[in-house]
């Protein structure tokens, strides 16, 4: 016979994952080309918000980063700061293939080779820029991570 607690807190983890899972609050980090599929992914045609994606300004509003372009090594700080500053549990899409592993710059001594090389990264984004209609299958991919994650 199952413990009527279990249920209980079973019960609660879904629902706390169900309330996480669609009000996803991004931080977004745009820094080159990938930041206009970005927007352009948060408009009208590709609506982020009927995901339940609404953009933040601020980190300490936000449980999702999405980093979109390449990392420099003076900026490295900056994303673990922001990073650090963000609602728990958070989570990162790193957007781009410069964000993903250096991309076009990988051989020059200014750009992290790699977003996971700062901070973990939940869900990747290939391309080179990425369609908009990519930032949005990584974010159902990212809430059914969610919905699967206990907390």
């Amino acid at each position: 016979m199952k413990n009527h607690l279990d249920v209980f807190f079973s019960s609660l983890q879904r629902m706390s994952n169900w309330a996480s899972q669609h009000s996803l609050w991004p931080f977004s980090f745009g820094i080159s080309c990938c930041a206009i599929e970005m927007m352009h992914a948060a408009a009208s045609r590709i609506d982020l918000d009927r995901y339940g994606c609404l953009f933040r300004p601020s980190p300490k509003q936000s449980d999702l980063m999405i980093i979109a372009g390449s990392i420099t090594k003076k900026m490295a700080d900056q994303i673990i700061n922001l990073y650090n500053q963000m609602l728990s549990p958070k989570y990162v899409i790193a957007m781009g293939s410069c964000a993903i592993s250096g991309g076009l710059y990988d051989q020059s001594y200014s750009i992290v080779n790699g977003t996971s090389n700062l901070i973990p990264v939940d869900v990747i984004v290939p391309g080179c820029p990425p369609a908009p209609e990519d930032l949005a299958a990584a974010i159902l991919t990212l809430q059914k991570k969610i919905w699967t994650t206990r907390i």
